[in-house]
């Protein structure tokens, strides 16, 4: 489990294009990096569709990247939708989610439905994010990781359901913030 001031983990992925993504990317910028479950996910979707629509009022440099646990032809054409000014990965083999730590919870799934019913509806309705074909696993929890410019952890979120993640107030006020800020 990543905490708070560990250095990252380093990884490379493909994107849902089929190029290659390398964590070194980080360096010398403040990042998002945050989890999802798979590709089709309605929870993961509509936070995608969020962070796209936040991202213009990000400072210039802010990274986001977003890692899916499917494949890339999976996540090819959930990802194609959103157009999204930042990278989406594809982790198919759970790797890089084991070594971040990313938990799965057949409770968190239930109390997701359960207790986030109006957001599910919204994103499956409104968005039509529907969750079918299912490449991956129902029962991963998303998690979202802070990280500044030295690749330091700053803040680590882990998901408790299916659409638990860090608000985007926080991240926001994360990307505003210079590092003599941070101490």
């Amino acid at each position: 489990m990543i905490k708070v001031g560990d250095n990252i983990e380093h990884f490379i992925l493909p994107t849902h294009e089929g190029e290659q993504f390398d964590s070194g990317s980080f360096a010398g910028r403040r990042a998002l990096l945050a989890f999802m479950r798979f590709a089709r996910c309605p929870f993961c979707n509509l936070r995608i569709h969020r962070l796209v629509e936040l991202s213009p009022s990000l400072p210039e440099g802010f990274l986001i990247v977003a890692v899916f646990e499917s494949s890339t032809e999976g996540l090819r054409e959930a990802a194609a939708r959103h157009h999204a000014p930042f990278p989406i990965l594809a982790d198919e083999k759970r790797e890089v989610h084991r070594r971040y730590g990313i938990t799965q919870s057949f409770g968190g799934l239930m109390k997701g439905m359960i207790m986030r019913m109006p957001t599910l509806l919204k994103a499956i309705i409104i968005h039509r994010y529907w969750p079918f074909p299912i490449s991956g696993s129902m029962t991963t929890m998303p998690a979202d990781f802070l990280i500044d410019e030295k690749g330091i952890v700053r803040v680590a979120h882990y998901g408790r359901d299916e659409g638990d993640h860090l608000p985007l107030e926080e991240i926001v006020s994360f990307a505003s913030t210079s590092p003599a800020e941070d101490s």
